[in-house]
């Protein structure tokens, strides 16, 4: 990072500027703006390789605008976006995939007329080989270890709606991991969990980290969260205002006034 100016408890300006390597996933200056509706400004910041970053705010601070941006799917109003030292920015969805990226979403997006197993296997296969033959032989096989990995091994004949909101977020991340990202962005995973299954999703974020996967984690469960990350960025109405550990976070005076005495 060419210069970055902190202020006291961990918070961080956001006039500062970032090179091409300086992680795994940087971006600089970002900005997205919907008629005069700015969701994202001037947002810089870097991701290294095999950390767990949060990535937080309050509602509509502008954190899955942020992730679209990055993802591809919304093209950004200004700034860069860099992976691996290489310019993305605008790439579309399918590339950022091909080149390591996956993201997961609040809305699951399963296919519904198809089992676990099936919705695995189906996200194994690569766009060029995708067929009725592609699906056999050795991606069963690969799928099978997949759901086993998250936590599905018992629902592998199951359709989507027989989950629980839990078994749909493991098929989510499931079919994520199908991909093999080395950067995985997961939207909102403690969403309606209790606390055993919290811990269970954490530690495999864990597992997936110590395999070599980075992680991004939006999520508005503040205590889960602040336990499981290396790091946090915070943002309010699209701009950078605390960057830092847990404990720099749950300190930073920016962040409790953005929640408003939320639970930080």
């Amino acid at each position: 990072m060419s210069s970055e100016a902190r202020t006291d408890a961990g918070s961080v300006e956001t006039d500062r500027s970032f090179d091409p390597d300086d992680g795994l996933l940087v971006a600089e200056d970002l900005t997205k703006r919907f008629g005069g509706l700015t969701a994202v400004d001037d947002l810089s910041f870097a991701v290294r390789e095999r950390e767990i970053l949060g990535f937080i705010g309050p509602n509509g601070a502008g954190k899955s605008t942020t992730f679209n941006c990055i993802t591809g799917r919304y093209p950004p109003t200004a700034g860069e976006v860099y992976y691996r030292g290489e310019r993305v920015t605008g790439a579309p969805a399918y590339e950022m995939v091909t080149r390591g990226l996956a993201r997961t979403f609040q809305a699951f997006r399963p296919f519904e007329d198809r089992t676990v197993l099936e919705n695995v296997r189906t996200a194994l296969v690569p766009n060029e080989l995708f067929s009725t033959s592609g699906l056999r032989g050795e991606t069963r096989a690969e799928a099978i270890e997949l759901c086993d990995r998250v936590g599905l091994g018992d629902a592998l004949r199951r359709m989507p709606d027989e989950l629980s909101h839990a078994g749909m977020l493991r098929l989510e991340l499931g079919r994520a991991m199908a991909t093999e990202p080395e950067l995985l962005l997961v939207d909102e995973p403690f969403a309606g969990l209790a606390g055993s299954e919290i811990e269970q999703v954490s530690a495999l974020f864990e597992e997936l980290r110590e395999a070599g996967t980075t992680l991004i984690v939006v999520d508005h469960n503040m205590r889960g969260l602040l336990r499981l990350i290396d790091r946090a960025i915070v943002i309010s109405f699209g701009e950078l205002i605390a960057e830092g550990t847990p404990e720099e976070i749950k300190s930073d005076p920016a962040v409790q006034e953005a929640y408003l005495g939320g639970e930080v």
